[in-house]
């Protein structure tokens, strides 16, 4: 029994050794097949003793060829294919590809010479003449010729009318890198009559007797220069002789330097000015009983101006102002005067609107030849003296509303001492002047202290490149030292401007004004008396509109004709006391353009 019990003991143990191995192999085998799966499994025969066949019953096979029950029944045709294969030459060249050119409209041909001449009723003619000619890479000397005439009667008028005008200029300039700067100089004529009598005011005895014509010359030359990257940045030379047929005449010599120089981040800009005015009248003031004694005058002016321009962003701001010396060297006089110089602007909406003013004043020479620019029937009888212009000080608002609608609209007020007003010199008939100014038909220059309040506005639309068109506004209140009205200053003036090219050819324009009511004065001296007690007559001169267009046609890129139309309107109105103008005024003429 025991030998029996360790025989089955050792039989167990074996069973449990050999479980206990083939679990070991088991657990390595499967270990290692998991190290294998993430290597290269390889590639193993596999020999097939017997092949598989399963077995489908017969329920469940569906035919692959249904069975047709069709009396006629379709064989299919056998088709064969054949390729036929033939070698095809290519002779395919590819080029490069050229892009289509725009065509380009010739650019018109530009000639350095025109002339231009026109005629037209009451003896109107016109004459313009202008070459420019490059003597030189950076040299080139420029002349022009002008000449406007009329000799047609004003029926209202006891005395003729008749008027020239006519210039010769000639100017000279070379350019450099660094440098550049000219000369000009230049010629002028004009001839005006003092007509201002109406019909049937004096006898025809007297007014055959009368010698109304005025004659006026003007010889002026000057120079420029211009330097860059200098302290010195160029300065502006102007001398200017005056006289007319009375004798009298002036001499007028103005030197403007100017110096740049920086400071810190900003520029400092000092505008130098050194201007001397003097003549002479050779005949007394219409209001004294005899033509003597002769007025003579002498004023120099020396004058600095510093400024410097500050910008940042959408603020640009100029801050200076004016010291001026003024000697009237004639009576010993003089004085030293400081003006405000301080403009600025504000973008407050981009191009919308840009809000601008400025507070500015100076010392403004006036003079013989700057009286008979203005009004051509001054007397040579003139008192001349500088205005003290004390401030201008304006503020105002522009901009771009639309892309081709622009506006300005402005507001101002201005002070001035001895400011310059026109009014109609005194009747004189005691008076043996050689020229016949002295019968109520010639202005004198009147100083007062003025304020002015102002008021501008402006639009402007530019329809398309071909056509635009303006408007303008501008309404005055006058405030005089002396209680008088502002003689011969309207209270309201307005203009309008067209311009319209009509397709290559054809081109047109128009200008229309309007001008209010002024005041002037008209008195008769009496012998021995003093200006204050000769009577005297208030005169409101009416206000007027005047309209004018011009037409003209291009034949050819050389030659055009042209008409022009004044005072459409034909009146008569007066821009002076007793001096009206012409009715409808009408010229043909042309213009041709060369080379010289």
């Amino acid at each position: 029994m025991g030998t029996r019990k360790s025989q089955q003991k050792e039989h167990y143990m074996h069973n449990y050794i050999k479980l206990s191995l083939f679990v070991m192999v088991g657990l390595f085998q499967t270990i290692q097949a998991q190290d294998e799966d993430k290597k290269d499994i390889g590639t193993e025969t596999v020999t097939v003793v017997k092949a598989y066949a399963p077995s489908i019953s017969d329920a469940f096979k569906i035919k692959s060829v249904p069975t047709l029950n069709d009396s006629i029944v379709l064989q299919k045709k056998p088709i064969s294919y054949s390729i036929f294969s033939v070698p095809v030459a290519s002779t395919f060249t590819p080029a490069k590809g050229k892009a289509s050119g725009i065509k380009k409209t010739p650019a018109p041909k530009l000639f350095n010479s025109s002339a231009s001449i026109g005629l037209g009723n009451y003896n109107n003619a016109l004459l313009d003449f202008y070459t420019s000619r490059a003597l030189n890479r950076d040299e080139r000397l420029d002349i022009s010729l002008n000449h406007h005439s009329s000799r047609g009667d004003i029926p209202t008028s006891a005395l003729d009318n008749l008027y020239y005008n006519s210039k010769l200029d000639a100017n000279y300039s070379k350019y450099d890198r660094y440098l550049s700067w000219g000369a000009n100089m230049g010629f002028q004529h004009q001839m005006y009559n003092w007509y201002g009598i109406p019909n049937g005011y004096y006898t025809e005895e007297l007014v055959n007797g009368i010698d109304e014509k005025q004659n006026y010359f003007n010889v002026h030359a000057g120079a420029h220069i211009r330097l860059e990257d200098s302290f010195f940045k160029g300065a502006n030379l102007l001398f200017r002789r005056f006289w007319d047929a009375t004798n009298s005449g002036e001499n007028r010599a103005v030197l403007k330097p100017v110096f740049e120089a920086p400071i810190g981040d900003e520029l400092l800009t000092v505008k130098t000015e050194i201007d001397y005015l003097g003549g002479v009248f050779k005949n007394a003031p219409v209001s004294n009983d005899t033509k003597d004694p002769e007025t003579k005058y002498a004023f120099l002016q020396l004058g600095v101006n510093p400024n410097i321009e500050i910008i940042k962003d959408d603020i640009t701001l100029n801050l200076g102002a004016n010291f001026v010396y003024g000697m009237d060297m004639e009576n010993n006089g003089n004085n030293f005067y400081v003006y405000p110089k301080i403009t600025g602007s504000y973008r407050l909406l981009d191009d919308l609107a840009i809000v601008y003013g400025g507070i500015e004043g100076g010392l403004n020479q006036n003079s013989f030849y700057g009286y008979v620019e203005e009004n051509p029937y001054v007397s040579p009888t003139l008192e001349i003296q500088p205005t003290d212009q004390q401030y201008d000080g304006y503020i105002g608002m522009k901009g771009q509303l639309l892309s081709n609608l622009s506006y300005n609209i402005k507001g101002s007020y201005t002070a001035e001492n001895r400011k310059p007003l026109f009014m109609l010199n005194p009747e004189n008939t005691s008076r043996n002047d050689k020229k016949g100014y002295y019968y109520g038909n010639s202005f004198q220059v009147f100083y007062d202290d003025v304020r002015t309040l102002g008021i501008f506005g402006e639009l402007n639309v530019d329809i398309n490149r071909n056509f635009s068109i303006g408007i303008n506004a501008e309404a005055f209140d006058y405030d005089t030292e002396t209680g008088n009205p502002a003689w011969n200053l309207p209270s309201f003036t307005s203009s309008l401007f067209m311009d319209y090219q009509i397709g290559e050819q054809w081109y047109m324009g128009a200008n229309l004004f309007f001008v209010g009511e002024r005041d002037d004065v008209y008195s008769v001296a009496t012998p021995g008396a003093s200006p204050a007690d000769f009577t005297m007559t208030p005169i409101t001169l009416k206000s007027y509109f005047d309209a004018n267009a011009h037409v003209g046609y291009r034949l050819n890129q050389q030659l055009s004709v042209f008409a022009k139309v004044n005072n459409i309107a034909n009146e008569n109105y007066m821009r002076w006391n007793n001096f009206k103008v012409q009715g409808l005024q009408v010229m043909a003429g042309a213009t041709y353009k060369f080379d010289l």
